[in-house]
């Protein structure tokens, strides 16, 4: 199934607005401003992710009851099809498709472009917040491949680990959320930003097909991404697919590595 869609195809979906930005404002302020008809607002820091802890990075995994209890007052019912939408470029519908995915919604995809897409071609949007009947979706752990720590730092040795970083995140020269500078030893860095047309949309599948071979990402070579915290390396994981390969996710990302002195870095 194509994890995109486009705003002819949307259908009788339950549909989610995930617009957010790592430094602000929230994404509530958007979705207030204006939306999608009927699209409930998903709080990415909140319904997407576990409170930030010791270990984990700053967006940990939510337990299977707590993303259960999240989606089902979204409305979210594993029978019924999932459309999921941010700004423009996806980099955040992108982490709920990859968490709805995980647990085990069968059919969820990602508007293609975002709401400026909805917007730029004309169509309506509100401020009319929807009161959605409550969903029956079931939280089963396991959908899509995860790394942890050790399983990354090896697959980056054996197999193909992507930073989705910008370059100069990755090459330790700047760091403006983590406390620590630098890359998992053996990473290749894979903007996600080099993914996306200026429009937000993605570039198609064969464009990314040969983007990543470049970088020796191939459907029958183990392949992983991570990021600061696994949101844009979740966008990353969607573009792999898109491109028909397969790819891990390390939730943790820069953000759990880094808790751990011990774990090397690098930063050439």
């Amino acid at each position: 199934m194509n994890p995109l869609i486009n705003p002819a195809e949307l259908g009788d979906a339950t549909v989610l607005d995930v617009r957010w930005r790592l430094a602000g404002p929230p994404g509530i302020e958007s979705y207030q401003e204006g939306h999608l008809p009927g699209a409930v607002f998903c709080d990415l820091d909140h319904d997407l992710a576990a409170p930030r802890g010791p270990r984990g990075g700053r967006h940990p995994l939510p337990s299977a009851d707590a993303f259960q209890e999240s989606m089902r007052r979204l409305g979210v019912s594993g029978s019924r099809p999932v459309v999921v939408y941010d700004e423009a470029d996806s980099t955040a519908a992108a982490r709920a498709w990859w968490t709805l995915r995980y647990f085990g919604h069968p059919d969820v995809r990602v508007l293609d472009g975002g709401y400026r897409r909805w917007v730029d071609e004309g169509l309506p949007t509100t401020k009319e917040v929807p009161s959605p009947e409550p969903g029956d979706f079931t939280a089963r752990p396991g959908g899509m491949p995860v790394l942890d720590a050790a399983q990354a730092s090896a697959l980056a040795q054996e197999g193909v680990l992507l930073d989705a970083r910008a370059a100069e995140r990755y090459r330790g020269e700047v760091e403006p959320v983590d406390p620590v500078a630098g890359h998992i030893p053996g990473a290749l860095n894979a903007p996600t930003g080099e993914n996306v047309e200026p429009s937000g949309r993605f570039h198609p599948p064969e464009f990314l097909r040969e983007r990543f071979i470049t970088l020796g990402a191939l459907p029958e070579v183990p392949v992983g991404a991570y990021c600061g915290s696994g949101v844009t390396a979740a966008h990353e994981v969607l573009s792999l697919q898109i491109a028909g390969v397969p790819a891990a996710l390390y939730v943790g990302s820069w953000s759990d590595w880094i808790t751990d002195p011990t774990r090397p870095i690098a930063t050439t």
